[in-house]
């Protein structure tokens, strides 16, 4: 008698749909001629400013603070970068609203999972991005420039530049998913990051300000802040940021797409 054939179980995965979508979405930005463009001109600039830098050094003997120079640079690729970050972020979703039913049912993944694979995509391919950019300028500024940069004070720096950059890009996606146009969603993106800037500058000195912590930031590289000085300012963005992450999802299992 034949034996009766074996039979086969399938499982099913029920997050391999967002891992492909993440790895899809990772590849296809860093693939992109805007991004390679804007991390080549990152990346010239920083070491053109630190050979500069170092030039004045050598020549004139000038003592030339790291800290300085470096929050100076790390604030100057941060600002240059957020054009290109708010444009990320929410063209992540809105980018594709011509073709996203057929790229959500297509693929067999809900709403859910395609909205956060969309959000930690875009999260890391620039925040990877901007910890390499103000790595280099860390480094570099500690080899040629000085030695007032502290181990422990870059890392607070970095997390505190993570974490603002992580809230962009959270509310980014989340008003992608929100509004029928990309330019609608930048557009209110960009009164909210500076209308929000602008109404924080008004607050008294208790409350966290972008710009109050980015104006110590030589003395966080240099050690003279901890973690206590820049914990209500990240608190306060991964507060928001989970609050429009849940409105982002909310609305975009109810919208028509």
């Amino acid at each position: 008698m034949e034996a009766a054939p074996e039979k086969i179980t399938l499982k099913y995965q029920s997050w391999l749909p967002y891992w492909a979508v993440l790895q899809t979405d990772f590849r296809q930005t860093i693939r992109s001629w805007v991004y390679r463009v804007w991390v080549m001109v990152c990346f010239i600039s920083i070491l053109v400013y630190l050979f500069y830098r170092f030039g004045i050094h050598s020549e004139s003997w000038l003592i030339q603070s790291a800290s300085l120079h470096t929050s100076f640079v790390i604030r100057g690729v941060l600002l240059g970068s957020l054009a290109l970050v708010v444009i990320l972020s929410v063209s992540a979703i809105a980018g594709e609203r011509g073709t996203l039913a057929d790229s959500v049912l297509s693929r067999g993944i809900n709403r859910y999972q395609y909205f956060l694979a969309k959000w930690h995509a875009r999260s890391f391919v620039v925040i990877l991005t901007l910890i390499f950019l103000s790595g280099t300028m860390l480094l570099g500024s500690s080899l040629l420039l000085g030695e007032d940069l502290t181990f422990h004070g870059s890392l607070i720096a970095l997390w505190t530049i993570s974490v603002t950059i992580l809230g962009v890009c959270a509310w980014g996606t989340s008003l992608g998913a929100l509004t029928n146009s990309s330019i609608l969603g930048i557009t209110i993106l960009w009164i909210i990051l500076y209308g929000g800037s602008s109404l924080f500058t008004l607050l008294p000195e208790s409350f966290p300000a972008p710009e109050r912590i980015f104006a110590k930031m030589p003395g966080i590289l240099k050690g003279e802040y901890g973690w206590e000085q820049v914990s209500p300012w990240t608190n306060f963005v991964l507060v928001t940021s989970a609050i429009s992450i849940i409105l982002g999802i909310w609305g975009f299992n109810r919208k028509d797409i």
